[in-house]
Protein backbone atom coordinates (compact mmCIF):
# COMPACT_ATOMS: atom_id res chain seq x y z
CA UNK A 1 0.00 0.00 0.00
CA UNK A 2 1.19 3.41 -0.88
CA UNK A 3 1.89 5.56 1.98
CA UNK A 4 3.80 9.27 2.41
CA UNK A 5 4.61 9.93 6.39
CA UNK A 6 5.84 13.50 7.32
CA UNK A 7 7.81 14.05 9.93
CA UNK A 8 10.14 17.18 11.53
CA UNK A 9 7.60 19.85 12.49
CA UNK A 10 7.55 21.56 15.35
CA UNK A 11 7.64 24.98 16.82
CA UNK A 12 10.33 27.45 16.44
CA UNK A 13 11.22 31.29 16.69
CA UNK A 14 11.55 33.26 13.84
CA UNK A 15 14.70 33.20 12.04
CA UNK A 16 14.98 29.30 13.39
CA UNK A 17 15.72 26.17 11.32
CA UNK A 18 13.82 23.08 10.60
CA UNK A 19 13.99 19.97 8.48
CA UNK A 20 10.76 18.07 7.13
CA UNK A 21 11.21 14.54 5.97
CA UNK A 22 8.02 12.46 3.40
CA UNK A 23 9.12 9.10 3.95
CA UNK A 24 7.69 6.65 1.12
CA UNK A 25 6.32 3.11 2.15
CA UNK A 26 4.83 0.42 -0.17
CA UNK A 27 6.74 1.90 -3.51
CA UNK A 28 9.98 3.00 -4.82
CA UNK A 29 9.99 6.90 -4.67
CA UNK A 30 12.33 7.97 -7.17
CA UNK A 31 10.04 7.16 -10.18
CA UNK A 32 8.17 10.10 -8.82
CA UNK A 33 8.20 13.45 -8.69
CA UNK A 34 7.40 14.63 -5.17
CA UNK A 35 5.61 17.60 -3.76
CA UNK A 36 5.63 19.84 -0.64
CA UNK A 37 2.61 21.53 -0.12
CA UNK A 38 1.58 23.40 3.26
CA UNK A 39 -2.40 24.78 4.32
CA UNK A 40 -2.59 27.40 6.92
CA UNK A 41 -5.72 27.91 8.68
CA UNK A 42 -8.62 29.54 6.46
CA UNK A 43 -5.94 29.39 3.11
CA UNK A 44 -5.76 27.48 0.36
CA UNK A 45 -3.83 24.35 0.38
CA UNK A 46 -0.26 25.88 -1.74
CA UNK A 47 2.60 24.25 -3.32
CA UNK A 48 5.72 24.91 -1.68
CA UNK A 49 8.27 22.77 -3.68
CA UNK A 50 8.66 20.11 -6.02
CA UNK A 51 11.28 17.72 -6.87
CA UNK A 52 11.23 15.45 -10.34
CA UNK A 53 12.16 12.25 -11.25
CA UNK A 54 15.07 12.65 -13.25
CA UNK A 55 17.73 15.19 -12.72
CA UNK A 56 16.18 16.21 -9.27
CA UNK A 57 15.42 19.50 -10.91
CA UNK A 58 13.73 21.30 -8.16
CA UNK A 59 10.80 24.12 -7.78
CA UNK A 60 10.03 26.68 -4.82
CA UNK A 61 7.44 29.31 -4.65
CA UNK A 62 8.19 32.35 -4.48
CA UNK A 63 8.21 33.02 -1.16
CA UNK A 64 9.98 30.32 0.18
CA UNK A 65 13.10 31.05 -2.33
CA UNK A 66 16.42 31.11 -1.07
CA UNK A 67 14.88 29.98 2.60
CA UNK A 68 14.16 26.28 1.80
CA UNK A 69 15.54 23.66 -0.14
CA UNK A 70 13.55 20.29 -1.40
CA UNK A 71 16.41 16.96 -1.49
CA UNK A 72 15.26 13.35 -1.83
CA UNK A 73 17.52 10.38 -0.31
CA UNK A 74 16.58 7.57 -2.96
CA UNK A 75 18.82 4.96 -0.64
CA UNK A 76 15.97 5.83 2.29
CA UNK A 77 12.95 6.22 -0.06
CA UNK A 78 13.01 10.01 1.16
CA UNK A 79 12.43 13.52 0.49
CA UNK A 80 13.31 16.04 2.68
CA UNK A 81 12.55 19.78 2.67
CA UNK A 82 15.54 22.34 4.57
CA UNK A 83 13.83 25.59 5.90
CA UNK A 84 15.80 28.08 7.29
CA UNK A 85 15.46 31.50 8.30
CA UNK A 86 11.86 30.82 8.92
CA UNK A 87 8.89 33.37 9.47
CA UNK A 88 5.75 33.26 11.27
CA UNK A 89 3.75 33.39 7.66
CA UNK A 90 5.33 30.00 7.39
CA UNK A 91 3.37 28.81 9.57
CA UNK A 92 0.99 25.95 8.51
CA UNK A 93 0.60 22.06 7.81
CA UNK A 94 2.89 20.90 5.55
CA UNK A 95 2.36 17.65 3.35
CA UNK A 96 3.40 15.44 1.06
CA UNK A 97 2.04 14.01 -2.34
CA UNK A 98 3.34 12.00 -5.02
CA UNK A 99 3.34 13.34 -8.61
CA UNK A 100 2.88 10.44 -11.17
CA UNK A 101 4.01 12.42 -14.31
CA UNK A 102 7.42 13.21 -12.60
CA UNK A 103 7.27 16.59 -14.24
CA UNK A 104 6.46 18.47 -10.90
CA UNK A 105 2.62 19.02 -12.43
CA UNK A 106 1.46 22.31 -11.81
CA UNK A 107 -2.36 21.25 -11.22
CA UNK A 108 -2.14 19.81 -7.95
CA UNK A 109 -5.39 18.18 -8.32
CA UNK A 110 -2.95 15.64 -10.06
CA UNK A 111 -1.29 14.35 -6.88
CA UNK A 112 -1.89 11.66 -4.81
CA UNK A 113 -0.67 9.67 -1.84
CA UNK A 114 -1.35 12.72 0.67
CA UNK A 115 0.41 12.02 3.82
CA UNK A 116 -1.16 13.79 7.47
CA UNK A 117 0.80 16.01 7.24
CA UNK A 118 3.17 18.09 9.69
CA UNK A 119 2.62 20.95 11.46
CA UNK A 120 4.92 23.94 11.52
CA UNK A 121 4.67 27.28 14.05
CA UNK A 122 6.96 29.91 13.76
CA UNK A 123 5.72 32.18 16.18
CA UNK A 124 8.42 33.70 19.58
Amino acid sequence: QLQLVESGGGLVQPGGSLRLSCAASGFTLDYYAIGWFRQAPGKAREGVSCITNSDDITTYTDSVKGRFTISRDNAKNTVYLQMVSLKPEDTAVYCCAVDPSGICDDNIDEYFGWGQGTQVTVSS
